[in-house]
């Protein structure tokens, strides 16, 4: 790439005339700089507004006010660690300043640096973050402030473990928010990318800016790469049931024998199906059908305000309990092994307590796959966050459609991982100009589906709020008290170690509240990824064929394994699953086949 050529002025001071020039005719800066020069508005206050208006945060502003205040009155009450930690920030930025102004003057010798980024923090990998001093002491200096606040707000007494929680997470999302390589002037790759480029990529940037304004979302991922049908959820099968909530998919057989129980995945009702059906390479459907095993899979209808009278209830009755009944009649199977992902692990878990009392045993085994039964066993991110003011936030939000946005629900879930999934793609498609990669499990993170009020609100009070799974008879189903002991059936519960919704130990905690015998099996992989993890691309998983009391003492006595956890589940699945049998037909008299998978729920938008 041709640079622009610099005569007798700073870097910085050419590279900000050659942005005003660049920016100066192109619409969107005229239409902003007009709204200043009328008196309307500041023009960036016109963008952040917009932006805002794009990805509104899912955060009652009076509860981060509240929050914030804990902090000033701890400076008052506690003024005596708040000057240690200030102390101890001025040594470091001092040591510092004196250490990068000698590397300046060529009198400094290469040394550790003082503080580092925490691992796995993509942000300062550009070289120019390590050899150049500028932007070394720009990048150790904000880590540095953003570190002391940090424990400013950790070490506040009187708190209990959930608001240190919401304090914590509140002011990461501000430091996440004002990092120097959020910004054009203090990022070294968005000054090489003008200089370079002749400016064009802020040109470029403008134009990602305004495509995503007018779509409503940030693109976090080349969307026109993935179709749904096409390259994704393409495991041949038959829609062989539908109802007014669920599309049942049965998959066609590919071996001449299959087992006599069959399978049944229950997928988050948030989310299409096809995280377990995405590509043919990491496909966990595919994966099972070559197994030998009769697979079903329940897509979710995406409901709008006419379905807002859809309750809880009503997601078990026309989802797994009725998926159930069509499945015996299709295979004659009178046993059925389920599988849920994420919270509709949580629904799942209710089946078999709820049809032990009606002396139904259909359920054979119970698999948890990144499953939290108990909210408040691991306080994270999400947990701190689900408070009552987040649950009058959304049920505000419900109000006015009958239904929870799915970009509400994805908000949530990315400002949990701001810089990777919000500040990345920011600096990506706005400063650099470039178009996001495409990446199967991002295009689905982005395909979620709405949930209607009345069962949204159940779930957020019932079981998120009041933790209402783990407390025996405290919800009650269809007339029936949910006791999780009554779990009589084998579990296969499965966390990630790099879970940040569903902490491990919480999926962990599965172990301890079932009444039949539980198998626990950790992941190296994150929450999504977990799922997608077939065994040629895994990065190992850990087992503890000992019962434990606690998390720790399991991971301490934990065997380490390469390969994947499927090829685990497998092992695990297939004494529970009877002999071999001839394929059962696709769907059958009474439930023919209606469309070829991946069906018409999935679809829609």
């Amino acid at each position: 790439m041709k640079e622009v050529p610099i005569d007798g002025e700073s870097p910085f001071e050419s590279w900000s005339k050659l942005i005003e020039k660049t920016m100066s005719g192109y619409p969107l800066t005229q239409a902003i700089t007009s709204a200043t020069r009328n008196g309307r508005e500041d023009p960036w206050t016109t963008v952040i507004n917009r932006l805002w208006e794009v990805n509104p945060l899912p955060i009652d502003p009076a509860e981060l006010f509240t929050t914030f205040q804990q902090v000033w009155l701890d400076a008052f009450t506690n003024p005596t660690r708040l000057w240690t930690l200030y102390n101890e920030f001025v040594q470091n930025y001092t040591q510092l300043m004196t250490t990068e102004t000698l590397r300046m003057w060529g009198l400094g010798q290469e040394s550790k640096p003082l503080i580092e980024p925490e691992h796995g923090d993509k942000r300062f990998i550009a070289p120019d973050w390590q050899q150049n001093p500028v932007f070394d002491a720009l990048k150790q200096s904000y880590l540095l402030a953003a570190t002391t606040l940090l424990k400013t707000v950790s070490g506040i007494d009187g708190l209990d473990e959930k608001h240190r929680r919401q304090l914590t997470f509140f002011m990461r999302q501000y430091l996440d928010a004002i990092s120097p390589t959020n910004f054009a002037f203090t990022n070294p790759q968005v000054i090489h990318e003008t200089i370079a480029s002749g400016g064009q990529n802020l040109v470029k940037g403008m134009q990602n800016l305004i495509r995503d304004i007018n779509a409503g979302e940030i693109k976090i991922t080349d969307t026109s790469a993935f179709e749904v049908g096409k390259n994704l959820a393409i495991t041949p099968g038959q829609v062989v049931y539908r109802n007014e909530l669920i599309e049942l998919i049965q998959y066609t057989p590919v071996t001449e024998q299959v087992h006599e129980i069959p399978l049944l995945f229950v997928p988050p009702w948030v989310n299409k199906y096809y995280i377990l059906d995405l590509q043919p390479q990491n496909s966990f459907i595919k994966f099972m059908v070559e197994q030998g095993f009769t697979a079903y899979v329940i897509s979710w209808k995406n409901p709008d305000a006419s379905m807002e009278h859809i309750s809880f209830e009503d997601y078990v009755s026309l989802g797994p309990l009725a998926a159930l009944e069509v499945i015996k009649e299709i295979t004659g199977s009178p046993k059925v092994n389920t599988a849920g992902y994420c919270i509709a692990g949580g629904m799942l878990a209710m089946v078999p307590p709820y049809l032990a009392a009606k002396g139904d045993e259909t359920i054979n085994s119970v698999s948890l796959i990144v499953t939290a039964l108990d909210m408040q066993a691991e306080v994270n991110d999400f947990t701190a966050f689900m408070g009552e003011p987040a649950v009058r936030l959304a049920k505000q939000q419900m109000d006015v459609h009958g239904y929870l946005d799915s970009h509400s629900m994805m908000a949530v879930f990315e400002i949990m991982r701001a810089n990777d999934l919000i500040w990345s793609n920011v600096v990506n498609n706005y400063l650099l100009g470039k178009e996001s990669p495409a990446f199967d499990l991002l295009y689905w993170n982005n395909d979620g589906t709405r949930m209607t009020r009345d069962a949204h609100m159940f779930f957020l009070r019932e079981i998120c709020l009041e933790n209402g799974l783990v407390k025996p008879n405290k919800i009650v189903m269809k007339g029936v008290p949910i006791n999780l002991h009554k779990i009589h059936q084998d579990v296969y519960a499965f966390g990630a170690a790099q879970d940040h919704i569903v902490p491990w130990k919480a999926a962990w905690r599965t172990t301890q509240l079932t009444g039949g015998s539980v198998r626990f099996v950790l992941g190296k992989s994150g929450h999504i990824a977990g799922a997608a993890s077939p065994p040629q691309k895994s990065h190992g998983y850990w087992t503890n064929e000992k019962h434990t009391k606690s998390a720790d003492r399991w991971l301490e006595g934990a065997e380490f394994h390469q390969g994947g956890w499927w090829s685990d589940w497998v092992e695990w699945i297939k004494p529970r699953s009877g002999g071999l049998v001839v394929p059962p037909s696709l769907g059958s008299k009474a439930y023919p086949p209606i469309v070829p998978a991946p069906g018409t729920y999935v679809l829609e938008k």
